[in-house]
């Protein structure tokens, strides 16, 4: 009978250090799970569209003889990344680790250094349009044509200054959540209990 007791004690203290473990385990991952509560899906979602709208104004630019962002290739580019970007953040919510969200974080970083490059152009050239629609006022055709590609420009810089809101949130509790991720083992010794021995 003491024997049982003792099996199943010993049963439930192995239990109960499962549990401990797994409690463990669950608090190192905790800062992971904040960053997935923030749901970066839909904003993930929100990006590939913003990419997607990219790509496919960059076709109607690139049918254009005049300079525009698509010279340096602007709406492919930075459509993909915004692409990139928005299918890295779906994947981490459904899977998230450490290092899906060190990759989102690199991406999101060189999102934004794209976005200012590509805004410090569409605001060049939509001045530059802004001057031709002047210089065009007499030929109506030549002005409705640089007032609709400026027009064009402006929407797609609208556009990247919505996306570049995103990802400052996103690298805030992105770097937030990998500034959280330590995990902190505590060990503690107990001495076993002395026995009182008698001697007859």
């Amino acid at each position: 009978m003491e024997g049982t007791e003792s099996t199943s004690r010993e049963r439930t203290a192995g239990g109960d250090g499962k549990q401990d473990v797994d409690s463990m385990v669950l608090l190192s991952n905790k800062p992971l799970h904040r960053f997935v509560r923030k749901e970066p899906r839909s904003f993930g979602i929100v990006l590939v569209i913003f990419g997607c709208a990219e790509i496919l104004m960059g076709f109607h630019l690139g049918s254009e003889d005049a300079p525009t962002s698509q010279s340096i290739y602007i709406p492919f580019w930075q459509g993909f990344l915004f692409v990139v970007c928005g299918s890295l953040s779906i994947h981490t919510e459904i899977h998230p680790s450490k290092k899906m969200v060190t990759t989102c974080l690199a991406m999101y970083v060189i999102s934004l250094l794209g976005i200012i490059v590509s805004g410090g152009f569409r605001i060049s050239c939509i001045l530059q349009y802004q001057f031709l629609t002047w210089f065009y006022h007499s030929d109506h055709w030549d002005f409705y044509r640089a007032k609709q590609i400026s027009g064009i420009e402006g929407l797609l810089l609208t556009s990247s200054l919505c996306a570049l809101a995103l990802l400052i949130f996103l690298c805030v509790i992105t770097s937030a959540a990998l500034r959280s991720t330590r995990t902190q083992v505590l060990v503690q010794h107990i001495a076993a209990p002395q026995r009182d021995t008698t001697s007859n």
